[in-house]
């Protein structure tokens, strides 16, 4: 299973022991941080948070203070994450490397943790946050250099989207498999990513990294579709078949090999998460067009024939009738 979800609260605590605890708390998601409640007599917080494969998922509320990463404190991979921050109550001014952002209701803001910031927000605010680690964004084609911060809104579009969803997952995250938790996060992170592709801030649209995550969203919105192949994928994205073939050599996989263990994880994914589905309908319905080879690669990618899964939920729904 996936993880709980885990708690800190710092109330009824002596107001030195509230900043140790928030301290602790956030040193144990992202790394050490300043906190100064800014002249209060206490500090008034909530952190929900649980883990959905390599993301970590949090809700917090939290009285006036200011948080900083400072530039002491600033180490090589000491806060190896990209924050995705969802604004839900209250403002907060956020500041890094000379700007300054207001952030509201609303609205998002995606910045390099490792990078020195502060955050102030002189009254009572809530917000959403997606801790990323940066590997993963690298295995994704971004380089690995600081992300600049950029504001975003959740209100509308992409945004709104990928907040519903993160929302969606803190809610399930108990409930998912570990295998589900991959794909669920997988998508996640998909979907965080939408919304700075359309503000283009993280890439240039020409360049090998953006080419590499184009052919990425391009294969996994077609991956249903059992045509799917280099020549529709370079044909849409307006580069050569070789061009693409280096591409992904570069990252240590194929393109053919890419397509067919995304298939398979939502495979899986559907079998674990729906008993009443044959294991044919879910092969054909992602794009296999045998049963045999789907077994085949099946059992050669997990370790496992499909059958055995599907007759594992199977057995449990069947239980869960009685």
């Amino acid at each position: 299973m996936s993880d709980t979800i885990h708690t800190l609260s710092t109330t009824g605590m002596t107001p030195k022991r509230q900043i140790q605890s928030w301290i602790d708390g956030l040193t144990s998601l992202c790394g050490h941080f300043d906190v100064d409640p800014l002249e209060a007599s206490s500090l008034e917080g909530r952190i929900d948070y649980t883990s959905v494969s390599r993301l970590k998922l949090c809700q917090i509320e939290v009285s006036q203070h200011r948080i900083a990463h400072t530039l002491a404190r600033a180490k090589a991979n000491e806060h190896p994450y990209i924050k995705i921050h969802f604004q839900t109550y209250g403002v907060s001014y956020f500041e890094q490397e000379g700007r300054h952002i207001e952030i509201n209701p609303g609205d998002i803001i995606a910045y390099d943790v490792s990078c020195p910031h502060s955050i102030i927000s002189p009254a009572f605010t809530r917000h959403d946050v997606v801790i990323v680690p940066k590997a993963l964004l690298r295995d994704r084609g971004f380089p690995s250099q600081r992300m600049p911060a950029c504001k975003l809104s959740s209100k509308t579009g992409t945004g709104r989207i990928a907040h519903d969803f993160v929302h969606a997952t803190f809610d399930e995250a108990a409930k998912l498999s570990a295998n589900s938790a991959v794909g669920v996060a997988d998508s996640l992170i998909d979907l965080l990513l939408l919304p700075l592709r359309e503000a283009d801030t993280m890439f240039d649209r020409v360049g090998p990294e953006a080419m590499y995550v184009r052919a990425q969203f391009f294969i996994r919105e077609h991956l249903r579709d059992p045509d799917l192949c280099i020549d529709q994928i370079s044909t849409e994205l307006g580069c050569s078949k070789r061009y693409l073939h280096m591409l992904f050599s570069e990252r240590g996989t194929t393109v053919s090999d890419y397509i067919w263990q995304a298939r398979l994880q939502n495979c899986r994914q559907e079998l674990e998460a729906h008993a009443g589905k044959t294991i044919t309908d879910v092969a054909f319905s992602w794009g296999f067009s045998s049963s045999s080879h789907f077994s085949r690669v099946f059992r050669k990618y997990f370790g496992v024939v499909p059958s055995s899964i599907h007759k594992a939920q199977q057995g449990a729904a069947s239980s869960g009738e009685h």
